[in-house]
């Protein structure tokens, strides 16, 4: 059992800070594949997009959705060794380790879905008009004239890796998480919670939006009022943006000091 004394010491973690950042640049990456979009459309009465542009914004918004879901998948982990493992955490979690989990995330995420596009590519699309406000894989599938069993299976396939792969790693933390608590101090139990919070939460919020997202693409959902739809259609693009920062923020104070001792330390 880890002394809760130690706890304090591994409550701003070395893969938060990056992961911190991370999260803000791909909901910047994931907006700029949407806002533009609507902002050039705002003043027309018809909204067109190209088909270059479409699948380009298909690409960017489910990339968004992988990198997301893996980042956070690997911050839950980090918190597994800073609570279950705080005298190995510096061993197993490096800067070097820290910033390749980074990478592979990215690269993971990338290439993925670049399958799904270059499976889009060759489809022949026979209409022109999806009843969304922004260009969804699945409804511009349904377009197409040719065949398009390899698309629907691999975007089976590659929804359960965007979802199910990111939740072992996140549910295999949270069980020993969870262990530990059982079996520690009330101190300890509140340190725990107090470190995942925003974690959870943050996940919780993003879940949603998607969850929503695939049941509309997926299901008949006309009983729901076409506003609402559309609200929650955005809501993975436009909460969790706005969500992160406040969530996160209730550590800004820490996360301030830090910085700026770094800093002082570097001019010295």
């Amino acid at each position: 059992m880890v002394n809760s004394s130690q706890f304090p010491y591994f409550i701003l973690t070395a893969y938060l800070d990056m992961g911190y950042l991370n999260l803000l640049v791909n909901q910047l990456y994931g907006s700029a594949g949407l806002f533009p979009f609507l902002l050039l459309q705002i003043p027309f009465d018809t909204h067109t997009i190209s088909r270059s542009m479409c699948f380009l914004q298909i690409y960017c918004l489910y990339t968004y959705v992988s990198v997301e879901f893996c980042n956070l998948a690997v911050m839950s982990y980090d918190r597994y060794l800073a609570i279950c493992c705080p005298l190995h955490y510096k061993a197993r979690l490096t800067s070097n380790k820290v910033a390749l989990l980074i990478a592979l995330i990215w690269l993971y995420s990338l290439i993925k879905f670049l399958v799904t596009l270059c499976l889009n590519l060759r489809l022949t699309l026979c209409g022109n008009v999806t009843d969304r406000l922004y260009c969804n894989n699945y409804y511009v599938v349904k377009l197409a004239c040719s065949v398009t069993k390899v698309n629907n299976i691999y975007g089976l396939f590659g929804t359960f890796l965007t979802i199910f792969v990111p939740l072992i790693p996140i549910l295999f933390s949270y069980t020993k998480i969870l262990r530990v608590c059982v079996v520690g101090s009330k101190e300890t139990r509140q340190k725990a919670v107090s470190t995942c919070s925003p974690h959870i939460a943050s996940l919780i919020n993003f879940s949603f939006g998607c969850c929503f997202e695939i049941f509309q693409s997926r299901f008949n959902m006309t009983g729901v009022p076409r506003i609402l739809r559309n609200v929650l259609s955005l809501y993975f693009l436009t909460i969790q943006p706005i969500f992160n920062p406040v969530i996160y923020g209730l550590r800004l104070s820490k996360i301030r000091q830090i910085c700026r001792n770094q800093f002082c330390c570097k001019k010295l």
